[in-house]
């Protein structure tokens, strides 16, 4: 981000410059945010020539006329030449007029009202190499963006004043290609109709050749390319720097401070949650955690004994919530009939037997998508949706909800280690304590805790034994630990997000001792890794020859970019494949080349069975009599030959 900012002061400070240049980036990901915090003061603290560079921010959003963008300048400018509005800002530490304040200069010059008689300053107007102008917003503005950039382009080329532009190129291509479409559409088919073109004796459909003849005709595109690489210099691709803005975001909530420390420490849960959005939209991501300061803040109020966990949920489910709805990839009604989290869970168990329709395939998605390795048994909060969704905050709901929850998540009855695990620990009273602590110790010892557990209870163990909050000392902590963790393997299945589970973790410091725990952890679970993917191995391959459509479903979903042939007997895996039919195995062949060229790094640990597998085939067809059988097998044979190839370059 540093390199970016360099770059464009780079060029405020050139000499001369008959170019502007863009910054490019998505609708949402903190580009006004950039420029205000990153570069707008570091430009106005740079000197030139003796004179201290100025900076002039237009927004186009909702422009309508070019007319209106002089205006906004003038009204920009007025600031530096009228005294004392000058003064009245510096007193009230004002850096710009707000928008409301410019409507009202507007209107005072329109009707002819002179600001306390000053004359303008002419000098100020004529002054253009001090100045720095920046146009956001380029695809909201209701202008033709041909005109805007032409009009841009005056003060670029004959003023030589420096400007940078900021836009959402890919709106802005979609923009141009759909203005007025029906007046392009009909005007097309007019034109084809009279060449005749509208024949259906071609093999082309017509709605191609419509859209082909509007893009021939109406060729906005190429007009903006010409005039951009006329007026634009560089483009600059804007990808937020996501902990800088999520310290932004939160550093507004520094009046709550409970709020603002349980946000903190759960960086990692808002850090997830946006990136499963599968959108960069810094702007809704804001808007979620203004709605979640309204749930935490109404919980805390009225039940200020919930488990952390259900606040975790919560979190993670007004992020969801908001980016589903908000960022348009859904309808809103897919959650309205949703009444509790019952119904919820109902919906979830109905799909894994069958999909009746698209609200249930979609609400799996959702689960599987949001909740992957996140286990909650309240995760669907009608209260929050409700108010995302109508920005109703319905106090009945929200009491029935909790209510629920409080009686199901009941934290006097939970194991210890999951209180651990979900409260803070300063929390539990003090006669608690000691019992929780004793019962966590066998539940480890017993091998009755998962091993990434294990591992996060010893984070707390190792942070109580320094501070001489229980009575084992770190050495027999450490035998019970690693004892249990090897009969937790035999029980425990992989974990293969460590690194997001133990974030989880926000107490104390890593110490050596926790760090020879990691380990003793690490060698665990690639083991556990071995062993699920022997069983992924056995369960997919067996399918081979008899259920092949089941074969390759599971192979396609699951195995494209995981080194499965590791994993089981390539003897056996040559048999399977010898006894498909012709057809399957030109279709594994295909498979098998496809997958080396997607997931040639991923896939490497198995190549080792790989060369086994085609020196057995070679073996089997050597000096065979030629069936059609022989050569398909020959020509598999051949292709995994050119996959080994690739390892060898």
């Amino acid at each position: 981000m540093e390199d970016l900012v360099e770059s464009i002061l780079d060029y405020v400070r050139a000499d001369y410059t008959d170019y502007a240049i863009m910054i490019n980036g998505e609708w949402g990901s903190g580009k006004t945010y950039f420029w205000n915090n990153k570069i707008k003061n570091k430009i106005e603290s740079m000197m030139l020539n003796g004179r201290q560079y100025t900076t002039i921010y237009m927004s186009l959003y909702g422009i309508s006329n070019l007319e209106e963008i002089s205006k906004k300048i003038f009204i920009e400018t007025t600031q530096l030449m009228d005294k004392n509005l000058k003064k009245y800002m510096e007193s009230n530490n004002q850096t710009t007029i707000p928008e409301y304040a410019k409507t009202g200069l507007d209107m005072a010059n329109f009707f002819g009202v002179t600001q306390n008689g000053d004359k303008v300053d002419y000098k100020e107007f004529f002054s253009t190499d001090d100045k720095v102008l920046c146009f956001d917003d380029l695809e909201r503005a209701n202008v033709d963006v041909i005109d805007i950039l032409g009009y841009i382009n005056n003060f670029v080329e004959h003023d030589h004043i420096k400007t940078i532009i900021i836009c959402n190129e890919k709106e802005l291509s979609t923009k141009l290609k759909s203005s007025n479409l029906e007046m392009k559409t009909f005007i097309a088919t007019y034109i084809l109709d009279k060449q005749g073109g509208l024949e259906t004796s071609t093999d082309k459909p017509i709605v191609e050749k419509i859209r082909d003849k509007i893009e021939y005709v109406f060729d906005k595109a190429n007009d903006y390319e010409r005039i951009k690489e006329k007026l634009i210099g560089e483009t600059f691709e804007y990808v937020p720097e996501f902990n800088y803005i999520i310290n932004g975001l939160l550093m507004r909530y520094e009046n709550n401070p409970e709020l603002l420390r349980f946000l903190r420490e759960n960086t990692g849960l808002i850090v997830s949650t946006f990136n499963k959005s599968g959108t960069r939209n810094l702007r809704i991501l804001k808007h979620a955690l203004n709605d979640f300061k309204k749930v935490f803040e109404m919980v805390s109020k009225n039940y200020h004994n919930t488990n952390t966990r259900v606040l975790q949920t919560m979190l993670i489910f007004t992020i969801a919530v908001s980016f589903e709805i908000k960022a348009g990839k859904i309808t809103k009604d897919k959650f309205v009939n949703i009444k509790d989290n019952e119904e919820y869970k109902l919906i979830l168990v109905s799909s894994r037997v069958l999909l009746m329709d698209n609200r249930q395939f979609y609400i799996k998605e959702f689960d599987s998508n949001y909740y992957y390795n996140f286990k909650a048994e309240y995760r669907f909060f009608k209260f929050i949706e409700m108010y995302v969704r109508t920005r109703i905050f319905d106090m009945k709901v929200f009491k029935e909800n909790m209510d629920v929850i409080i009686n199901t998540v009941d934290r006097a009855n939970l194991p210890g280690y999951k209180r651990l695990l979900t409260e803070e620990y300063w929390k539990i009273n003090d006669e608690d304590f000691d019992k929780i602590i004793d019962e966590v110790v066998l539940d480890v010892k017993d091998g009755n805790v998962s091993l990434i557990n294990i591992v996060k209870l010893f984070t707390y163990f190792d942070y109580f034994a320094r501070k001489g909050l229980i009575r084992y000392d770190i050495k027999t902590i450490k035998t019970i630990f690693f004892n249990g963790m090897n009969i937790a393997s035999l029980k425990s299945g992989y974990c293969d997000n460590v690194e997001e589970e133990l974030s989880k973790v926000t107490i104390g410091e890593v110490t050596p001792d926790i760090e020879e725990v990691l380990e003793h952890f690490n060698k665990l679970n690639v083991q556990l890794k071995d062993k699920m993917y022997a069983e992924k191995a056995e369960e997919i391959f067996k399918c081979i020859p008899l259920r092949m459509e089941e074969f390759y479903e599971k192979f396609d979903r699951e195995c494209m970019d995981i080194p499965i042939f590791k994993y089981y007997d390539t003897f056996q895996t040559f048999q399977r494949i010898s006894c498909a039919s012709n057809d399957d195995i030109v279709t594994i062949k295909e498979k098998l080349v496809n997958r080396a060229k997607l997931y040639r790094k991923e896939i490497e640990p198995e190549m080792n069975n790989i060369v086994q597998l085609k020196s057995l085939i070679e073996e089997y067809t050597r000096n065979k009599e030629i069936t059609i059988k022989i050569i398909m097998l020959k020509e598999l044979a051949r292709d995994l030959g050119y996959i080994l190839e690739q390892y060898q370059r």
